[in-house]
């Protein structure tokens, strides 16, 4: 026992320096996998295998959202969720129109909530979960079709990934390591203003980055607004889905991803800068923006 008594303790700080290390080492091998994986895809992949990854990804995000309401005791339609909200993601790549397919979710939805009773009153609480996690995932998800369907679709695919994955990178390693001042402390404590700037910047040079890589009809200014608008709207996202984990008393939505947690927690920053970006494209380019 004397000599166990000399042997010294981790103090706090160290332990929590070698988490922060592991979960950082865990986050870049993530994205030092998937990212080329997605490229090549995006490149050199069929199409309809673009068109099941943004299916696949949309379900199992909408499958994490109900769970992680589910485990805090708030119930849903999971399956229902998940199967509704997988037809509305592939209907944007379907002739059936994406208007028409959210109508029909949307009278499901109240059918099955009227049928059903909670303490003989109509579940309406699990009809509301399950359609917010349908708009939330799956109705911005399909946006990625469309701005593939775009002049350059696969350039701006090409960007919108790089732009916004290289941010939070950015923002994850400025703010775990030099991060003093906290962004938004009641919604994310781990956010940090100096994180905030690092995606903010990051995201600029990597839309010029992308520019002058595979995007040489993209003006340099169009690439440093793109830049801006999605390092912004990036980390709106990525608040969002913070604020709705804090109310559901989670701090992951799942595990599927070393390092980043479920694939909501890697792909909420995209739901939001995918139809902000393809309405750029569509809209703002007009008018020389």
């Amino acid at each position: 026992m004397s000599e166990a008594h000399r042997v010294p303790l981790p103090r706090p700080a160290e332990g929590a320096d070698r988490s922060r290390g592991a979960a950082l080492v865990r986050r870049l091998l993530s994205t030092l996998i998937l990212l080329p994986l997605f490229l090549w895809m995006v490149v050199e992949g069929p199409v309809w295998m673009f068109g099941a990854t943004m299916v696949l990804a949309g379900a199992l995000a909408q499958w994490e959202f109900t769970g992680m309401f589910e485990r805090a005791g708030i119930r849903s339609f999971r399956r229902l969720g998940l199967l509704a909200g997988s037809v509305l993601t592939a209907s944007f790549a379907l002739p059936i129109s994406e208007r028409v397919t959210f109508t029909a979710v949307l009278l499901v939805l109240f059918t099955v909530g009227l049928l059903r009773r909670d303490s003989g009153r109509p579940a309406w609480e699990p009809a509301a979960v399950t359609l917010m996690g349908i708009c939330y995932v799956n109705w911005l998800l399909g946006y990625a079709f469309w701005l593939r369907d775009l002049d350059s679709g696969v350039e701006w695919i090409l960007l919108l990934v790089s732009v916004t994955w290289l941010g939070e990178t950015a923002a994850y390693l400025v703010g775990s390591t030099l991060g003093r001042h906290q962004l938004a402390p009641v919604i994310s404590p781990r956010k940090t203003v100096e994180g905030a700037v690092a995606q903010l910047v990051a995201s600029v040079l990597a839309a010029l980055a992308a520019r002058a890589w595979f995007f040489p009809g993209l003006s340099a200014m169009s690439a440093i607004v793109v830049g801006f608008l999605l390092g912004i709207v990036g980390q709106a996202g990525d608040l969002i889905e913070s604020a709705i984990k804090r109310s559901a008393g989670t701090k992951d939505t799942g595990r599927l991803i070393p390092g980043h947690g479920g694939m909501l927690d890697r792909v909420d920053s995209l739901l939001v800068n995918t139809p902000v970006l393809f309405y750029y494209v569509t809209y703002a380019r007009s008018f020389g923006a």
